[in-house]
């Protein structure tokens, strides 16, 4: 674990895999948060992954241990902090897999950076999330409220991120992952919920080059299969999966989910 200094302050990241038990030229594949997690809602997947790539994550500007700024941000500021992180690393391209809010960093990188990407990963994710109805409320109640409306979100999360059945067989690995929600600083959730409030790739997604993977749950409520069949239909070759679960499909779908996305990165037809 590390920190890497950007023009306003330090964004956290985490190694895995052959960097340090293996060969160092392995390629790096970097994994993107989503709005209200950190670093580790990824856990499930690092030791599949680690056994082909270098695997780099991090916490997203306002989570975890990154910085918190004044807000609102964007996803080209999110997308630049990415940017920016490879830089300091001194990693010229890589393979990201992001997943919501993550996902729209990674659609961000694939308009205007393909070319530091081998092979893109979307995932529980659209062009455009919702809209201002939805996202300002959310944004003036935790402003006011501050921690005890981070509380709250955590606990109306679950059935958005779990379908029930996942709740009902894992309630450890649930709380694991909204108890991420509540230590959120609320300061970098909202401005957080303004960079996806405003993202809208809609009109910008034919020009994604890069070998795109769509992946889907199908029963997420916050990102229904709609949104992801909608991004495969507007960049050429993009291929679709889809798994039985709501909006964390990396967690719930778990084993299938890291088969399916090694699969597409290890595909060299793909590349």
């Amino acid at each position: 674990m590390g920190f890497v200094k950007l023009a306003d302050g330090e964004l956290n990241y985490l190694f895995d895999g052959p960097l340090f038990d293996g060969p160092q030229d392995a390629p790096v594949l970097v994994l993107s948060n989503s709005l209200g997690t950190d670093l580790h809602m990824w856990n499930e997947q690092v030791a599949a992954f680690s056994e082909h790539f270098r695997v780099l994550r991090f916490d997203t500007r306002g989570h975890g241990q990154s910085l918190v700024t004044e807000g609102p941000y964007s996803i080209e500021q999110l997308g630049r902090d990415v940017l920016a992180m490879l830089d300091q690393l001194d990693i010229d391209k890589v393979h990201f897999c992001g997943l919501s809010m993550g996902g729209l960093i990674g659609q961000w990188l694939g308009i205007n950076a393909g070319e530091r990407l081998h092979k893109l990963v979307v995932c529980n994710t659209a062009a455009k999330i919702g809209d201002p109805s939805v996202w300002d409320p959310r944004i003036e109640t935790v402003l006011r409220d501050g921690k005890a409306a981070m509380v709250a979100l955590r606990d109306a999360s679950i059935a958005r991120w779990f379908t029930a059945d996942f709740v009902q067989a894992y309630p450890e690995k649930v709380k694991q992952i909204t108890d991420m929600l509540a230590a959120t600083s609320p300061e970098g959730y909202a401005a957080n919920c303004a960079a996806v409030r405003d993202a809208d790739f809609r009109e910008q997604l034919a020009s994604i080059r890069v070998p795109l993977l769509v992946v889907a749950g199908a029963e997420d409520p916050v990102t229904p299969p709609s949104g992801g069949h909608f991004i495969q239909e507007r960049v050429r070759g993009a291929e679709y999966a889809e798994f039985h679960a709501a909006h964390l499909s990396n967690v719930q779908a778990g084993a299938a989910f890291s088969e399916r996305v090694l699969a597409f990165l290890l595909d060299s037809g793909r590349a």
